[in-house]
């Protein structure tokens, strides 16, 4: 039974880092456009995007690192990732600040649902990887805070939070897949 448990085990993590790694890659396009943006119409929220996209691009190295290391392909979907992210940052700010902090809460209350199932598969099954992950969460945790703090709540956007939250969750999905 091990035998057949091993290649699965194996295939599973490999398919988290390719979706985090790729999850990070579309948040730095989606923090960059929502930047640029903010320069134009809102520049006393730019730091907070600058601090936001030095996070993820930290987890995205981290994450890229360990796929290289391990000889494990990246998800073929990166360039999807990182148009979608450059599509729905621009849309978000477009749609005004409170927009862009909306976007900021659903994206990362989806992804913190999202590593909840994957803290609790890798620490039973690769530590390096867990670590890696739970080294995340907390900026992540941060991101989603200062969504909820300096966004009007979800529920005054809730076309907005749901369009975002479906556009997260598939593009999650999409990478299980590539």
């Amino acid at each position: 039974m091990e035998t057949t448990a091993a290649p699965a085990v194996t295939r599973e993590v490999e398919r988290i880092l390719r979706v985090d790694h790729a999850g990070e890659y579309g948040a730095i396009h989606i923090y960059r456009a929502q930047r640029f943006i903010a320069r134009r119409f809102y520049p006393d929220i730019v730091s907070e995007f600058d601090e936001m996209l030095a996070h993820e691009r930290g987890h995205f190295r981290r994450f890229d690192e360990i796929l290289r290391r391990r000889s494990i392909r990246h998800c073929y979907a990166l360039k999807l990732w990182a148009l979608g992210g450059l599509l729905l940052g621009s849309f978000a700010a477009l749609l005004g600040r409170n927009a862009i902090w909306v976007c900021t809460y659903s994206i990362e209350s989806t992804v913190l649902h999202h590593l909840g199932w994957q803290l609790e598969f890798l620490d039973l099954h690769d530590r390096e990887v867990f670590d890696a992950v739970q080294s995340i969460q907390a900026d992540e945790e941060e991101h989603r805070d200062k969504g909820l703090k300096y966004g009007t709540s979800p529920d005054a956007h809730r076309c907005i939070f749901w369009v975002v939250r479906r556009a997260t969750e598939f593009a999650i999905w999409l990478s299980t897949k590539l």
